[in-house]
């Protein structure tokens, strides 16, 4: 079962005066890159939530937030009176105005507030840690249901390619009398006689040049092969991406042998599915 690289979860816990939001969002990204959003007091945990994610997420471009907002009495700013008074009596100077309007214009200058930092609660922090777990579990199942869509997407259009194949298979014949009727009128056009033997020798020559026997049957290999991957345990973005090169290289082939138009019809049909499925590769995890 593949897993996409998008998702999104998120968590809120209440504790007695506080409440803490986790949000995750990921799209996706060649490796893992994650930016976080932390409050500056939860700065020294911030290397625990990121090994954490890193461990969960493994790929793509993922947002982290860590809201804590305090919903209680407790506080832990507080107003810098000093700096507040000195703030008002040198506006005073400049300006004859009412003792509150000078406190609103005080209480806005820097330093005005000062926070107190407090160690993190360790009680505190276990919630954190709860809400991340509950986000990751939620981004997963995200990631989980847009892999199924992903794993439809592919199955189809492999499905779509074999078809194909399989009707360049049954023109192949066809295709080769073509040619050979092609090199014989060609050949019957000349004024000069040609020696019979010569010309077979020639002429088989030639169609081995174009025959897509090995091309055929190595395209059917990496499409099943595309197949017991995606539904393996081990599947994963890069190693459909690796897959889909080889499917494409085979199909180039033949569509360079195949010198006959109804058959480079078909290898552009499959050029366009393959193209839709490196695509989407991108996006599995």
């Amino acid at each position: 079962m593949i897993q996409s690289m998008t998702g999104y979860g998120k968590s809120v816990i209440q504790l007695p005066s506080k409440k803490i939001t986790v949000e995750i969002k990921s799209l996706n990204s060649k490796n893992l890159d994650l930016n976080a959003r932390v409050p500056s007091s939860y700065r020294e945990k911030e290397l625990d939530m990121r090994n954490i994610l890193a461990k969960s997420l493994v790929r793509g471009k993922v947002d982290f937030n860590l809201f804590v907002e305090i919903t209680g009495e407790a506080t832990n700013t507080e107003v810098n009176e000093t700096v507040v008074k000195q703030y008002i009596k040198q506006l005073a100077k400049v300006v004859d105005g009412d003792p509150v309007e000078l406190l609103k214009m005080a209480i806005r200058m820097p330093d005005a507030l000062k926070t107190e930092r407090d160690e993190i609660d360790e009680e505190e922090f276990a919630a954190i840690l709860k809400a991340i777990g509950e986000a990751l579990v939620g981004i997963t199942a995200y990631r989980t249901d847009e892999g199924k869509v992903l794993e439809d997407d592919f199955l189809q259009r492999i499905e779509n390619i074999a078809v194909l194949l399989n009707q360049v298979i049954e023109m192949d014949g066809e295709r080769i009398d073509n040619v050979r009727e092609r090199l014989r009128k060609a050949v019957s056009e000349l004024t000069e006689t040609v020696d019979e033997n010569r010309f077979e020798q020639e002429l088989i020559y030639y169609l081995e040049k174009y025959d897509i026997t090995e091309e055929k049957v190595r395209l059917k290999n990496h499409l099943d092969y595309f197949t017991e991957t995606i539904q393996s345990n081990d599947s994963n973005g890069k190693k459909l991406g690796f897959i889909s090169q080889e499917i494409g290289r085979e199909i180039n082939t033949i569509g360079s042998k195949a010198n006959f138009a109804p058959m480079q019809q078909l290898v552009v049909q499959m050029k366009d599915e393959l193209e839709k499925i490196k695509e989407q590769a991108l996006n599995v995890l």
